[in-house]
């Protein structure tokens, strides 16, 4: 597989572009259009499809494509906050198979876990305060206790979960990224255990939009939860227990959830900066990869990753491909998908990796 890719990233930039032994004509043009739809850095380059969905708004209409995850069955599930279809399921060509709704106008976090072999889905509405687990054909099987219902938070404390995460033995971990920025959690069967976090742009244990959540087995005899702070550009490493261990500055870079997959860390970065005004700006997102020492390999979208004296400069959007990407999901060819928020209801892009 990395031959093939060598072969194809020297084929694109050097002009020739072969198929089955035949050459194409209008070699130079098929490169040009190729190099213009090829997308990252270094190993991690990819081809843009912008039309991989085969639906359309009329039969399966979404609002913002929130989340997305890959199920044992090499299923795409998608999370939308239409309640026509919160849930659209895909194979990876496209293809519809299946749609269900729980009727959620606020839909946002979705989250998979396996049980006895079998799966389970975790959606978080922000507008309800509400994290539900459900089966694979969305049945509603637990719901987690308000915090203000058990004493977690105070009664007018606000609350909207944005994102869930499983643990090793099942502990549900809650990021309340647009409400009072805490982690809470839960054990498997929906008793509270413990919050940590909390709102503040000094402090390193504490958010400023604690947006998504995420276990790390990159260290299998040490696994830990990953939390973004996006105002923080920064995703924040804690025990298992809550307890706060380091952070992973990523300048420029709004991000969502943290999504592992093998050694490498990605995100979907929902907002930019702009090259004269360090603020957060709308319609400047990208994704960003990093490699199994946290450092960034690649952005698709943006602009390549520059180390100076071992720190990473700002990153930015290079090209006005996405909008805001809201998640970012693989599938066993290491292909992505993007999810995009705020987006004129486009469905996902999907990033063949080449």
């Amino acid at each position: 597989m990395h031959s093939r890719r060598k072969f194809i990233q020297k084929s694109i930039t050097g002009g020739a572009v072969f198929t089955a032994g035949i050459p194409l004509f209008n070699i130079n043009s098929n490169a040009a259009q190729l190099q213009k739809d090829m997308l990252g850095h270094g190993d991690f380059q990819y081809r843009i499809e912008r039309e991989w969905s085969k639906t359309n708004s009329n039969s399966h209409p979404v609002n913002n494509c929130h989340e997305m995850v890959l199920d044992k069955k090499n299923r795409l599930i998608l999370l939308t906050d239409h309640p026509k279809n919160n849930v659209l399921i895909y194979d990876t060509s496209g293809k519809i198979l299946d749609t269900w709704t729980l009727g959620f106008s606020g839909a946002h976090g979705l989250s998979i876990s396996e049980e006895g072999g079998e799966e389970f889905l975790f959606v978080t509405d922000t507008g309800l305060g509400k994290v539900v687990k459900c089966s694979m054909n969305g049945e509603i099987v637990m719901e987690l206790d308000h915090p203000s219902k058990i004493g977690t938070y105070t009664e007018h404390a606000y609350y909207r979960p944005t994102e869930t995460a499983i643990g090793p033995n099942g502990d549900i971990y809650v990021a309340d990224g647009y409400g009072s920025q805490f982690i809470l959690q839960f054990d498997k069967s929906g008793q509270f255990i413990r919050k940590f976090g909390g709102d503040s742009f000094l402090q390193p244990d504490k958010f400023k939009q604690a947006h998504g959540v995420a276990i790390d087995y990159r260290d299998p005899s040490n696994p830990s939860l990953l939390c973004s702070a996006r105002i923080k550009n920064t995703f924040k490493r804690f025990t298992l227990e809550g307890e706060y261990l380091e952070d992973i500055y990523l300048p420029g870079a709004f991000i969502s959830r943290p999504v592992l997959d093998d050694e490498n860390l990605y995100s979907s970065v929902c907002f930019g900066m702009e090259r004269d005004n360090y603020n957060m700006h709308l319609n400047k997102g990208f994704v960003t990869i990093l490699d199994k020492d946290n450092k960034v390999v690649s952005n698709p979208g943006g602009t390549k990753p520059v180390y100076k004296k071992g720190k990473l400069e700002l990153m930015f959007q290079e090209e006005p491909i996405f909008k805001h990407c809201h998640d970012v999901c693989l599938d066993r060819d290491k292909n992505l998908y993007v999810c995009q928020w705020n987006a004129d209801g486009v469905y996902p892009y999907k990033l063949h990796r080449v």
